[in-house]
């Protein structure tokens, strides 16, 4: 059982809550599936020829898909042996907060249309004759519901956001989200798509300057943690 980290530092003073040491390796492999799964998407919609139709769908995977990459390199420059310095320490955190807003985000916004373009695409699968067209309704809201578990992971202390900003703060953040998705889902499924662009842009936007703010946050507590409970020398 890991010993738990000093909450006082020498100044007297309570030290900042850090995140949770994690597993860089699980985190690397969660890089390659986002740099696969919504580049392979993207793709495929740029395959099927009906670009009018897909809205800011391509861009937004395409978004989650290259930033995966970026994740990626600040995971790798996790290092907490000798030379370190606090950008290394922070490099998984720093990258997680990467994969959680500017991936995973502009996936789960992207999924709801991309499914229902889709399911409808004429060039994908041709229609056979004299077979009647069955309406999905409802059911095609059923890949949304990803959305959920991802508000549970970020509301619940599991996401990073939750270590660097006020817990009213985070929830503001993640109301944002939930709000700008739906928003994005609708004006594409009634064909505005200039207005879709508007909403996912303002979520892309939201979500960088979130994970610019976080990065640097973390960088600074990492410092002050260090400065006022310096890191014992090995035995």
């Amino acid at each position: 059982m890991s010993k738990p980290r000093p909450t006082t530092g020498i100044d007297g003073r309570p030290l900042p809550i850090l995140p949770p040491e994690r597993d860089a390796r699980v985190w690397a492999r969660l890089v390659r599936v986002m740099f696969y799964t919504p580049g392979f998407m993207g793709l495929l919609l740029i395959k099927t020829g009906e670009p009018a139709s897909f809205g800011i769908t391509v861009e937004l995977l395409m978004l989650s898909s290259a930033s995966a990459i970026v994740g990626g390199l600040f995971i790798a420059s996790q290092s907490t042996d000798k030379g370190a310095d606090h950008s290394s320490k922070v490099g998984v955190w720093s990258g997680a907060l990467v994969l959680e807003l500017l991936c995973v985000v502009p996936f789960l916004c992207a999924v709801p249309a991309l499914f229902h373009e889709l399911a409808h695409s004429t060039l994908l699968h041709a229609r056979a004759p004299n077979v009647v067209d069955v309406a999905l309704g409802a059911s095609e809201m059923l890949p949304a519901v990803a959305i959920l578990p991802f508000m549970i992971y970020q509301l619940a202390g599991f996401g990073t956001v939750h270590f660097v900003v006020p817990k009213p703060v985070n929830w503001v953040i993640n109301i944002l989200i939930l709000g700008l998705i739906t928003a994005a889902y609708v004006e594409n499924r009634v064909s505005e798509y200039a207005m879709e662009r508007h909403f996912a842009g303002a979520l892309v936007v939201i979500m960088a300057i979130t994970v610019l703010y976080g990065i640097l946050k973390l960088k600074q507590m990492q410092k002050i943690y260090d400065a006022n409970c310096p890191p014992k020398d090995p035995k």
